[in-house]
C-alpha cells in the first residue's frame, strides 16, 4: 500500500522553512490496525512512540480499504489524545506484484503518467547506522523528512531505497560558539593594546584610533551574538533570509541529504551529501567583488602604501599571532607544572618527581622555542624605536626571514634598508640573554633533581626529554645539605624559572601586539571590514563542515579502516560547487573559496562525553580551531587508542565549480571563465597531495581495497584531463570528483546559491546514477526514478509553489516541476543558447 501526503515537502526547496515546519504540525504517525504497518520488511515500526506523541496519528482496518470502491481512504489525523483534528492524510492500495523467486509483474515503461509506483512519504527518523546511534543523531539532527522507494534491478528483482533530508542544529549552534570565541579573542587584543605600554605620539595616535575601532566591532559581534540567542523554532536559516544581516554567520539551507539502499544481491550502502548554500556574505554585497580579490587588492594597496606605518607580511602577521597564542597556553601550563614539582618535592617521591619534571621540561622546551624566530627580534627594535624619545623612521618593510636562530648565534646586522627602524642606543643581544635564561633556569632544576634524587639512592640521570648538557656552576651555585627539604631545595630555582618566564613574556607579548598594531593601523574600516566578511563566510563553511563530521564519524564507527585512516591521514572534504561565473555569483564564488580554503585551520579532536550534552565546542583563535566532538561512553570505547589519546585530526578540504545555469551559458559565450578554471585547477593539487599522503602512510592491504573497483590513480588522471580540457560545462569533472571523494571515505557537498533547484537537481541525478552504476538500476526505470526523486508535489498538492532561486511566491505554476532550464543545460547548452535569444526578442519587442 501507500501513503500519500496532501502536503509534500520540497527537497529543491525554495520555501524549505515554512513547509517542513506546517508538515511537523500537520502529518500525523500512521498506525493502522490490523495492517502490517511497514512498507519495507526489516522495519517493524517506521513511525515511533515519540513521533507520534508529537505529530499525532490515524488508525484504520483493512477491511475499510479493501470495500473501498476507489481502494482510497482520507483519514483525519488527531493528536495523541484523540481530542483535536491536525490534518488529513490519504491511504491508497497498491498492488505490488512482487513473486519471492524473483520475478516481478507490472514492471512497464509505457504507462503514461506512472511517476512511481512505489513510493512512500513518512516523517519518522532512522538511524541506518545502527540503532545505539540514533540518540545521539537525534541532538544533532532534526525534522527528519523521508520517501521511501522500490525500483526493479535489471535482473528483475527489487531494491528498496529509503531518501531522508534532515536539518541539523549546527545551523545556529557552531555560529555562536565561533563568534563568542572572536568576541574573546578581540577583548584579549585590545587589552594587550592598551597594555603596550607609552608610546610616541604618532603611534599613541594609531592606538587609539585602532582601540576605538576595535571596541566598535566587538559591540557589533556581541548584538549579532545576542540576536541569534534570541532565535528558536526552526533549525535552519530559509534561503529568503540570507540577507539578514543579523543571520549572517549562519548557513543557508544546511541539510543532511541521506539515500539508505537495500539491494538483493548487494550489501546495504548509505550514501550522504551534505547540502548547503555557498558560503558568502550576502548582506555584505558583491559589488567590489568576493574575498578572493578583496584580499588581493587589501594586500597590494597595503604593501606600496606610503603611510607611516611597518609593512609585516600576512606571513608574519600570521606568526606573530601564533607566538602570541603560543605564550598564552604554554606560560599556565608551566606554572601547573612548577607547583606540580614542588608538590612532588614535599612528598618526598622520587617516581612522581621525575614525572612531574619531564612534564615541565617538555613544555619549557616549547616556550623557548616559540621565541626562535627573527620576528620577534626585529618587533623588539621596532618596538624600542616607536617609545618616547625614538627616531622614527619611514620603513617601508620588515625583514622577511622565518630561519630560527639559537641564543648563541649573533644576530643578523641590521642594515638602513631592512625594513626595521635602526637605533643606535638598542643592545640587540639583550634578548638573546633574557629568555635563554629560561633554558638555563630549567637545566639548573634538572641538574637538582638528579642529584637529589641520586643522594636519596635513587637512579640518577637526567629526566630531561632530551639529554641537555648541565651547567655545572649552575649546579654548584646551590648549597645543598643532605637532610634539607627537596620543596625547600628546589623552591628558589623555580622561583627564578618563573621570573625569567615572566620577563620575557612581558617583551615578547608587547613587541609581537605591536605588529599586529601595524596590520590594523592601515585603512582601519577596510581592515575591519575584511575581517568581519571573512569571519562571516568561514562561519558557514564551519557549520556545514562539523555536521558533516559528525555524520560521516557515526556512519562508519564500526569501520576500522576508516578510523585508521581518520587519525593516519585525516578527512578529504569535497565540495561540488555550481555557481556561475557572471554577475554576483562570481563573488559569491571568491567567497566561498576563500571560506572553504581557510578550513584547513580546523582540526577535530575527539572527547568522551561527560553528560547528556553532546554539542560540539570550538576553541582556538582566528588561525587554528580545534572542535571538540563529544562521543557517549560506549562509542568512545570503541576508538583507536590514538584518538581516544587526544589526536589532533585534520581535513582537507577541496572544492571543485562548475556553472550550470543559464547565466554560465552567457559568461562561457561572452565573459570570463578564468576564476572557475583556476579554482579548480589549485584544488585539484590539493586532492593530488592528500592522495600521495593517502598512499603513503595507509598500509597495503587497505590500499588494495581501494583498488578494486576503480584505479583511485586512474580517476584522478581523468579529473586532470577534463580539468585541462576547458570544456563547456563539463560535468565530469563533479562527477569524477565525487567518485573519488566517495572511494577515498571523503565527506560531500553539493552547494549552489540557495541549495535549492541546483542543488536539487545535482543530488537527484548523483543519487539516480549511484543506484544504476553500483546498485544494477533497471535501465529502463533510471528516467522514471529520477521523475519520482524530482517530483515536488503529488495529487491534492498546493496550486502555489516558488520560483527558482529567488525567495517570491507566484500563483498558478505546474504541481509538479522538474526545473527544464537546467535540465536542458544537462543535455545541450545549444538549445538554451537558442531559447534566450529569443526570449530576449521577446523582451526588446514588449518594451519598443
Amino acid at each position: 500500500m501507500c501513503w500519500r501526503r496532501l502536503h509534500q515537502p520540497c527537497r529543491a526547496d525554495p520555501s524549505r522553512h515554512s513547509q517542513l515546519h506546517s508538515l511537523s504540525s500537520q502529518v500525523g504517525s500512521l498506525k493502522p490496525a490490523g495492517v502490517r504497518t511497514s512498507v519495507l520488511p526489516e522495519h517493524k515500526d517506521p513511525l515511533p512512540e515519540v513521533g507520534r506523541s508529537f505529530l499525532g496519528y490515524a488508525s484504520f482496518k483493512v477491511g475499510e480499504l479493501l470495500k473501498s470502491k476507489e481502494q482510497l481512504l482520507a483519514l483525519s489525523l488527531r493528536t495523541s489524545d484523540g481530542g483535536k483534528v491536525v490534518g488529513t492524510i490519504e491511504v491508497s492500495l497498491v498492488k505490488m506484484g512482487e513473486i519471492e523467486d524473483g520475478e516481478a509483474d507490472h514492471i512497464t515503461t509505457d504507462v503514461q503518467g506512472q511517476k512511481c509506483a512505489l513510493v512512500c512519504e513518512c516523517t519518522a527518523p532512522e538511524s541506518v547506522s545502527g540503532k545505539d546511534n540514533l540518540p545521539f543523531l537525534n541532538a544533532v539532527l532534526k525534522n527528519p523528512v523521508c520517501k521511501l522507494y522500490r525500483f526493479p534491478t535489471s535482473d528483475n528483482k527489487w531494491m528498496r531505497i529509503r531518501e531522508q533530508m534532515s536539518e541539523s542544529i549546527l545551523s545556529f549552534h557552531i555560529p555562536k560558539e565561533l563568534i563568542s570565541l572572536h568576541i574573546k579573542e578581540d577583548l584579549c587584543r585590545n587589552q594587550e593594546l592598551k597594555e603596550l605600554g607609552e608610546l610616541s605620539p604618532h603611534w599613541d595616535n594609531l592606538r587609539k584610533n585602532v582601540l576605538t575601532h576595535c571596541d566598535q566591532m566587538v559591540n557589533m559581534y556581541q548584538g549579532i551574538l545576542k540576536e541569534l540567542s534570541k532565535e528558536t523554532g526552526s533549525s535552519f536559516k530559509s534561503s529568503s533570509s540570507k540577507g539578514e544581516r543579523t543571520l549572517e554567520f549562519v548557513p543557508v539551507n544546511l541539510h543532511l541529504q541521506r539515500m539508505h539502499v537495500h539491494s538483493p544481491h548487494l550489501k546495504d550502502a548509505l550514501y550522504d551529501v551534505i547540502t548547503v548554500g555557498a558560503p558568502a556574505a550576502h548582506f555584505q554585497g558583491f559589488k567590489n567583488g568576493g574575498l578572493r580579490k578583496l584580499l588581493h587588492r587589501f594586500e597590494t594597496e597595503r604593501r606600496n602604501t606610503e603611510y607611516q606605518f611597518i609593512y609585516y607580511s600576512p606571513e608574519n602577521t600570521a606568526k606573530a599571532k601564533e607566538v602570541l597564542s603560543n605564550i598564552n597556553q604554554l606560560q599556565p601550563l608551566i606554572a601547573t607544572y612548577a607547583d606540580l614539582l614542588l608538590n612532588s618535592a614535599s612528598q618526598h617521591s622520587p617516581d612522581s618527581l621525575k614525572n612531574s619534571l619531564k612534564m615541565l621540561s617538555e613544555k619549557t622546551e616549547l616556550f623557548v622555542h616559540a621565541f626562535k624566530d627573527q620576528l620577534v627580534r626585529s618587533a623588539l627594535l621596532a618596538l624600542y624605536t616607536a617609545r618616547p624619545g625614538g627616531i622614527l623612521k619611514k620603513p617601508p618593510s620588515p625583514k622577511n626571514s622565518t630561519e630560527e636562530s639559537s641564543p648563541q648565534d649573533p644576530p643578523p646586522p641590521m642594515k638602513r634598508q631592512d625594513s626595521i627602524p635602526h637605533h643606535s642606543d638598542y643592545d640587540e643581544e639583550e634578548w638573546d640573554r633574557v629568555w635563554a635564561n629560561v633554558g638555563k633556569s630549567l637545566n639548573c632544576i634538572i641538574a637538582m633533581v638528579d642529584k637529589l634524587i641520586e643522594r636519596d639512592g635513587g637512579s640518577g640521570g637526567s629526566s630531561s626529554s632530551k639529554n641537555e648538557e648541565k651547567d655545572p656552576s649552575l649546579v654548584d651555585s646551590v648549597i645543598t645539605h643532605p637532610r634539607e627539604d627537596w620543596y625547600e631545595q628546589l623552591y628558589p630555582l623555580i622561583l627564578t624559572l618563573k621570573d625569567c618566564m615572566g620577563e620575557v613574556v612581558n617583551r615578547a607579548k608587547q613587541s609581537l601586539t605591536f605588529v599586529l598594531l601595524q596590520e590594523l593601523a592601515y585603512s582601519l574600516p577596510q581592515c575591519l571590514m575584511l575581517t568581519l566578511r571573512r569571519d562571516i563566510v568561514f562561519s558557514q563553511a564551519l557549520a556545514g563542515l562539523v555536521c558533516g563530521f559528525i555524520i560521516k564519524l557515526h556512519a562508519s564507527l564500526h569501520d576500522p579502516g576508516f578510523l585508521q585512516q581518520l587519525h593516519t591521514v585525516g578527512l578529504v572534504v569535497q565540495y561540488e560547487g555550481l555557481l556561475s561565473t557572471y554577475s554576483d555569483e562570481i563573488g559569491m564564488l571568491e567567497d566561498m573559496a576563500v571560506g572553504i580554503s581557510d578550513l584547513k585551520k580546523v582540526t577535530f579532536k575527539i572527547t568522551e562525553a561527560k553528560s547528556n550534552d553532546v554539542l560540539p565546542v570550538i576553541t582556538g583563535r582566528r588561525e587554528h580551531y580545534v572542535v571538540e566532538v563529544k562521543l557517549p561512553a560506549r562509542m568512545f570505547e570503541s576508538l583507536p587508542l590514538q584518538i581516544k589519546e587526544g589526536q589532533l585530526l585534520h581535513v582537507y578540504p577541496v572544492l571543485f565549480n562548475v556553472g550550470i545555469n543559464e547565466q554560465q551559458t552567457l559568461a562561457e559565450r561572452f565573459g570570463d571563465v578564468s576564476l572557475q578554471e583556476s579554482i579548480n585547477q589549485e584544488n585539484f593539487e590539493l586532492l593530488k597531495e592528500y592522495y600521495t599522503i593517502f598512499m603513503e602512510k595507509m598500509p597495503p592491504d587497505y590500499i588494495s581495497h581501494f583498488q578494486e573497483q576503480n584505479d583511485l590513480k586512474g580517476l584522478l588522471e581523468n579529473l586532470h584531463q577534463n580539468i585541462q580540457a576547458k570544456k563547456r560545462k563539463n560535468v565530469e569533472i563533479m562527477w569524477l570528483a565525487a567518485t573519488i571523494c566517495r572511494k577515498l571515505n571523503g565527506i560531500r557537498f553539493t552547494c549552489c546559491k540557495s541549495a535549492k533547484d541546483r542543488t536539487s537537481m545535482s543530488v537527484t541525478l548523483e543519487q539516480c546514477s549511484i543506484l544504476r552504476d553500483e546498485h544494477q538500476l533497471h535501465k529502463d526505470f533510471f528516467i522514471r526514478a529520477l521523475d519520482c526523486m524530482r517530483s515536488r508535489q503529488t495529487q491534492g498538492a498546493l496550486n502555489e509553489s516558488d520560483d527558482p532561486e529567488t525567495g517570491c511566491l507566484t500563483d498558478n505554476k505546474p504541481t509538479s516541476r522538474h526545473f527544464y532550464p537546467v535540465a536542458l543545460l544537462l543535455v545541450s547548452s545549444h538549445l538554451l543558447v537558442v531559447w534566450l535569444i529569443l526570449s530576449l526578442a521577446l523582451l526588446l519587442a514588449k518594451y519598443q
